[in-house]
């Protein structure tokens, strides 16, 4: 074999794998379309993520955590959800959570920036840029990927984090459900003329949904959702009309909200793979779980997605056994769909609900609210999937 693994993709769930399977000495190959240059200084790009507690452990543990500048990471202390507009919340305390805070919030470029940090120096990973993959395929013996160009390699293992419009995935025949919600998530970073609170506001609006998430002094990243025909006119608007737009959409909330950046646009197209694993190859990252962004758990279930992979690997190497077995995969795929699969399906179904405007949509969306605001256990659950506490 040439490796003993090939990653497909070099985002930040493809780097990290590569990290947490660097206790293991197996020899890792990463392959990336992307120049080395981009992975080093990837540029901003409006997202800003939110992470879980479970993703804070994980990120401290490969070290990205430390290469994140401390005035760049930003608390969630509490969250509000509104139906509609901005009265009666439904409220998540910190304090109910045990956790002093529910999250955090990283930018986006330097989460993938920390993630090349850490494997760049690791011996047993090899950096492959710039190429594209063309054929993917296995056999009883190994994984087989041919570049664009014609040259082959070998492993014994195919990882792919190549998004949620995984190429190499349909080469390798595994179905994927995908849904297209008609519409696109629209991002930026505002200033504001008064304090957040640390607080995260989620707005299901009746022609759109907003979230104002808090950074950092008196700064927030909008994440707005809207119908793709109407996505043009907002992009089209001027700064200035723009922050008047959210300042009175959030009835003055914070002040004058102003654009601090440019406006971000991103389809919204949500996929979820059949199966996470084939013969020696398996899926990760967005190439396994595509979400919608509404509930913030995308990033973090690709992390999560690799430590629970890494972990079955490390399992059976210490063991002496086959790492590519189909029942290793198996283990990890079937642990991995448990973790996401509910809230995928949950998402979606939330996404349904609160971007129909009919008079009973409007009737459910507020019964729903009431019932987390005044069923303590539904409240907990959701807070416990916020935060993963349990994670």
């Amino acid at each position: 074999m040439d490796y003993d693994i090939i990653i497909i993709g070099a985002g930040p769930a493809g780097l990290s794998f590569a990290k947490l399977l660097s206790a293991t000495k197996l020899k890792v190959l990463i392959v990336e379309k992307q120049d080395e240059k981009s992975l080093a200084n990837p540029p901003y790009d409006g997202r800003e993520i939110a992470l879980t507690h479970h993703s804070y452990n994980i990120m401290s543990q490969t070290g990205m955590w430390n290469k994140i500048p401390a005035k760049s990471i930003s608390l969630i202390k509490d969250a509000k959800v509104l139906n509609g507009n901005l009265n009666d919340p439904l409220f998540f305390d910190h304090r109910k959570s045990g956790k002093e805070n529910l999250g955090y919030m990283i930018s986006n470029h330097l989460i993938r920036k920390a993630a090349y940090e850490v494997v760049k120096p690791l011996k047993n990973v090899t950096l492959m840029t710039g190429v594209e993959v063309a054929d993917v395929r296995t056999d009883d013996h190994c994984g087989e990927v041919t570049l664009k160009g014609g040259q082959k390699i070998t492993a014994k293992l195919v990882v792919a984090a190549d998004s949620r419009f995984s190429a190499t995935r349909r080469m390798m025949g595994i179905p994927t459900a995908m849904r297209d919600f008609g519409r696109v998530c629209i991002v930026c970073r505002m200033a504001l003329d008064r304090d957040h609170d640390e607080t995260a506001y989620e707005c299901f609006f009746y022609d759109r949904t907003m979230a104002v998430l808090p950074l950092n002094g008196r700064y927030c990243s909008v994440v707005l959702t809207i119908a793709s025909e109407h996505a043009d006119d907002i992009l089209k608007m001027s700064p200035a009309a723009f922050g008047r737009d959210m300042t009175k959409r959030m009835e003055g909330q914070f002040g004058n909200m102003t654009l601090d950046t440019e406006l971000f646009p991103y389809p919204l197209i949500g996929t979820y793979a059949d199966r996470f694993y084939a013969n020696r190859y398996a899926l990760m990252g967005d190439a396994a779980v595509g979400m919608h962004p509404v509930t913030a758990h995308g990033f973090n279930f690709g992390l999560r997605g690799a430590d629970v992979l890494a972990h079955e690997i490390q399992a059976a190497c210490d063991l002496g056994l086959n790492f590519a077995a189909r029942d290793v995969l198996q283990r990890y795929s079937d642990a991995h769909r448990k973790a996401t699969w509910a809230m995928y399906m949950g998402t979606n179904t939330l996404v349904a609900l609160y971007t129909k405007t009919t008079p009973l949509a409007k009737l459910a969306r507020k019964s729903l609210l009431m019932l987390g605001q005044h069923l303590p256990p539904a409240k907990r659950i959701i807070m416990n999937q916020l935060t993963e506490a349990r994670g």
